[in-house]
């Protein structure tokens, strides 16, 4: 199965996106009360991650722009944010035991997003 982009309904009637590979969910979203900034979540996501920065919060590094984030957990692990230029999180990874792991999932996301279908399961 191919990379999707899947909304899907959350709590209260809110609308929640999240980026799946083989059934598996990479990253989710918060939940949006209108499915049209949902899909406007997807729309920057296709077209702001394939060059967005990747910065590791474990060091000093000052992120800006959009970009992944790398974030140590309280548990020693790692997990991924993808960041909107204005400072909001827009999508969020599990944990990663592995900080390469969360590498990965950026990876995965820069090269997969633009061309992912959208699905809707609501």
């Amino acid at each position: 199965m191919a990379h999707q982009f899947r909304i899907v309904s959350g709590k209260s009637g809110e609308f929640i996106v999240r980026f799946v590979y083989n059934s598996e969910i990479m990253v989710w979203s918060e939940g949006y009360k209108a499915k049209a900034s949902a899909r406007n979540c997807i729309e920057s996501v296709k077209k702001n991650a394939p060059g967005a920065a990747i910065f590791d919060l474990s060091g000093d590094e000052t992120p800006k722009g959009y970009r992944f984030e790398i974030v140590p957990s309280r548990d020693g692990q790692h997990f991924v944010r993808f960041v909107a230029a204005n400072g909001e999180t827009m999508m969020r990874s599990e944990t990663y035991t592995a900080k390469a792991s969360a590498r990965n999932c950026v990876a995965s996301i820069q090269r997969n997003a633009p061309e992912a279908a959208v699905l809707e399961e609501i």
